[in-house]
């Protein structure tokens, strides 16, 4: 195990939080366990700083069955009873809905907001004031890219960002970890790999962006950074204007 890999994953998130202000004092904190590399190393990063800062919250994991076949549900269950996280499993048809014969054209877009309408209930629900999810750098940069492509929009996730007036706010704090980091990291403290059911998983467009960005990656290593970055450094003058 790496205490370095350790260190530098508690350092991004430490540095997220701080930038974005993500959590105060008495915060109760719901986290979004999908049971990937992501998430578990999101448990852990906010679980282990507990130990380390002068402030205190609590956590609570909830994790969204979608209704696939092979779901991991009690996997997951099985392995936050092993190492001591709360967990609320929440069983539901949305991905089924998603992927029925009248929603074949984008079974993504209606899972993923039902999925997180959902998580917005439950945080409520478990008396939550804030929502944990384990996008990474390569998450928000993909999301850029995909908003570009296919809905003609320069956007992306944000780090923080509130919602219902303020009521419940959604945090990222793995903003500033990039995939591969975050593998290694998994690797070494031998997470469970829990795979995922769902059947567009390997072809969504995600998916396709993914692989479009890894091969120009590849090209050069300052790349992905440099598009980070950029996304924080938006020159208005030289964009074009909005339709009039």
């Amino acid at each position: 195990m790496s205490l370095y890999r350790d260190k530098a994953v508690l350092r991004a998130a430490g540095r997220a939080i701080h930038q974005y202000e993500m959590i105060s004092d008495g915060d109760r904190i719901a986290v979004g366990l999908s049971g990937g590399k992501d998430s578990l190393t999101l448990m852990w990063a906010l679980h282990e700083r507990l130990s380390h800062i002068p402030i205190h919250y609590s956590l609570v994991a909830i994790y969204i069955d979608l209704g696939f076949e092979g779901d991991p549900a009690h996997l997951v269950g099985d392995y936050c009873k092993k190492v001591g996280y709360g967990l609320r499993i929440e069983h539901t048809d949305y991905g089924r809905q998603g992927h029925s014969e009248e929603n074949r054209e984008n079974p993504c877009f209606l899972c993923s907001r039902l999925r997180r309408k959902r998580l917005f209930e439950l945080t409520h629900e478990l008396g939550c004031n804030k929502l944990a999810l384990g996008h990474n750098m390569d998450d928000i940069i993909e999301t850029l890219f995909l908003n570009m492509c296919y809905s003609g929009e320069i956007s992306t996730m944000v780090p923080c960002q509130p919602f219902f007036k303020g009521k419940l706010t959604v945090i990222r704090p793995l903003a500033f970890l990039d995939e591969p980091t975050i593998n290694l990291f998994a690797e070494d403290h031998g997470f469970p790999e829990f795979e995922n059911p769902c059947p567009t998983a390997k072809i969504s467009k995600r998916h396709e962006i993914k692989k479009m960005l890894n091969t120009l990656y590849q090209t050069n290593k300052k790349i992905k950074g440099n598009i980070f970055r950029a996304m924080s450094h938006v020159k208005l003058d030289y964009l074009l204007p909005p339709h009039c």
